[in-house]
């Protein structure tokens, strides 16, 4: 029987990372949305005013049978540079990663903070989970449907690498 879960992750344009994100095994389905902003049910367009302070994220549905949120987090962590503080002027590209429940938060928490005391500046944000604003059908799938070339590849064994070493590569 499935376990499906959901995560949510902020890293940047969400074209590229629900790509990605749909690639990792485990993963059932993906969906791109807005989330922590003071909106309700914003657009694309309103979010890139960056008034509304949501963040662009890719919701995340794993079987947790098949996978993990440290998984997940080998992956966010790979897929963008979260050393770069994007929270300002409205933060729609921020690194964020948003919670439901309490183990999560504090799974989070926890290897956030590992990597700090490993020496890594990451400025990814925990935040508690609000309501999740699905994108328009346009952004949905939208690596997938143009052909678009990805300026980024899943090429880690994400299982064989810890959090650190993936943080590390990527900073290279």
């Amino acid at each position: 029987m499935a376990a499906l879960q959901k995560a949510y992750f902020g890293c940047g344009c969400f074209w590229t990372k629900e790509y990605l994100f749909s690639k990792m095994p485990g993963v059932v389905s993906t969906c791109t949305g807005f989330m922590g902003g003071d909106t309700d049910d914003p657009t694309y367009h309103e979010v890139c005013t960056k008034k509304t302070g949501h963040a662009e994220v890719v919701e995340v549905t794993f079987d947790a049978n098949l996978t993990s949120l440290e998984i997940l987090l080998k992956g966010f962590f790979g897929f963008h540079d979260a050393t770069k503080d994007r929270s300002t002027k409205g933060g729609q590209y921020r690194s964020v990663v948003f919670w439901r429940k309490l183990r999560d938060r504090d799974t989070l928490r926890s290897i956030v903070a590992d990597l700090k005391a490993a020496g890594l500046s990451v400025s990814t944000s925990i935040e508690e989970a609000s309501t999740f604003w699905e994108s328009e059908e346009r952004h949905q799938g939208y690596i997938e449907r143009t052909g678009h070339q990805c300026d980024l590849s899943p090429t880690m064994n994400l299982d064989a690498l810890t959090l650190e070493q993936i943080v590390r590569a990527r900073l290279r």
